[in-house]
């Protein structure tokens, strides 16, 4: 599904070059879970973004499903971030006027799926989430799992060939974190 191939990823900070990745190769097939582990400053996070396609690598190639991805225009690559990839961030990032709902009917607005299929879609996940009496709550009305689960449901949203968690349970505590690494594992 995903091949990195010598994959590297430099910051420019003036006087100064960081490198963040360097030399990344590495392959992704379909229903594989993996965990990316390193101190912190590693450049884990920087990786998740270049295989998100949230940030675009400085050298090397990136095949999603044979293309080379690092070719595509920025409109080509927002349009298959949001058909390919589910993204559960440490912080939630929710969008606090929103209710749990919708937020999650959120990312299927700009997939183009009609407002009644997002509505009953972000009911279902949310339902299978254990927060079927919490859609209409905003997420400063949640605890941390309940707002975390909800960000598991939008990243579930569109349907997505892969999900990518970048600490997904770095703000709960342990039980919960727990809770949320077992739903992540069934999904």
């Amino acid at each position: 599904m995903i091949k990195l191939d010598s994959i590297e990823k430099s910051y420019d900070l003036g006087q100064v070059t960081v490198s963040a990745v360097s030399g990344i190769s590495l392959t992704i097939e379909r229903g594989d879970f993996l965990a990316v582990t390193g101190p912190s400053g590693s450049g884990k996070s920087t990786l998740l973004n270049i295989l998100g396609i949230l940030d675009n690598p400085s050298a090397g190639t990136y095949y999603l499903e044979d293309y080379d991805i690092t070719l595509l225009s920025d409109k080509d690559q927002a349009r298959i971030r949001n058909k390919h990839f589910g993204f559960i961030f440490q912080s939630f990032n929710l969008f606090s006027e929103l209710s749990a709902l919708e937020n999650v009917m959120l990312p299927m607005s700009y997939a183009g799926v009609s407002f009644k299929e997002r509505r009953e879609r972000a009911r279902e996940l949310l339902a299978d989430l254990g927060l079927e009496d919490r859609m209409f709550h905003l997420p400063s009305m949640m605890s941390g799992g309940e707002q975390q689960r909800t960000a598991i449901a939008r990243a579930l949203a569109n349907q997505p060939d892969l999900i990518l968690a970048d600490e997904p349970t770095g703000n709960l505590p342990t039980d919960k974190g727990e809770e949320i690494l077992r739903t992540l594992e069934t999904l």
